[in-house]
């Protein structure tokens, strides 16, 4: 099953205030965080290719890259199937980065199947793609399909803040934080807001671009 889809700021204000409930910790992250932002993102071939560009480079970097394959008109598969190494390398993508550029546009994903998929089977087609690990593929559930129970536990950001928040010694291996998630459900998406949020309060910076 596909389970809640998160569409608007009431939707994640009830997961909030499930989680308030049910763990006391996130009540009083939330008496420092506020109101949980949406973060909704269009689905589709650009959010991953933009994922992609993201990896491993500065939100700055990434940006400027971005908006090089815009203004190239380089952000289709059928574009980038047919664009050049030189070309796309013009716009700052690595010769790696092409690789999955390209292995992502050859993969011909049904974008509007996804949306009907349940989590797991969204996220087992798309870690098939080169450059494409199960983080993204999280995220991608969580922020472009909106689902509800999605976690990304091998997020440092994530790991970070639970570490503050429930005052552990140590950040938690990813799966440990998947374990402990679990707890969170059926708002795990919302918990993972709420985390983020605490993380810049508590860091004083962005937890994810």
């Amino acid at each position: 099953m596909v389970g809640r889809i998160i569409e608007t700021e009431a939707c994640v204000a009830e997961g909030a205030e499930y989680l308030a409930r049910k763990e006391p910790r996130f009540a009083e992250l939330l008496e420092l965080t506020g109101p949980l932002p949406l973060r909704r993102r269009k689905d589709g071939f650009e959010m991953l290719l933009s994922s992609i560009v993201s990896q491993q480079v500065s939100v700055a970097a990434a940006n400027a890259i971005w908006k090089r394959l815009r203004n190239a008109r380089l952000t289709g598969p059928r574009k980038i199937i047919w664009a050049s190494e030189e070309e796309l390398r013009a716009c700052g993508l690595s010769h790696q980065k092409i690789r999955y550029a390209k292995a992502l546009a050859a993969e011909r994903i049904n974008f509007n199947a996804l949306r009907e998929m349940p989590t797991e089977e969204v996220i087992d087609t798309l870690i098939v793609v080169p450059g494409i690990g199960r983080w993204t593929a999280e995220i991608y559930s969580m922020f472009s399909l909106g689902r509800a129970d999605v976690f990304a536990p091998a997020d440092l950001a994530l790991q970070e803040a639970v570490r503050l928040l429930f005052d552990l010694d140590e950040r938690p291996k990813e799966k440990v934080l998947r374990q402990m998630a679990e707890a969170w459900s059926p708002w795990r998406g919302v918990a993972a807001r709420a985390l983020w949020a605490y993380y810049h309060v508590a860091k004083e910076r962005e937890g994810i671009r």
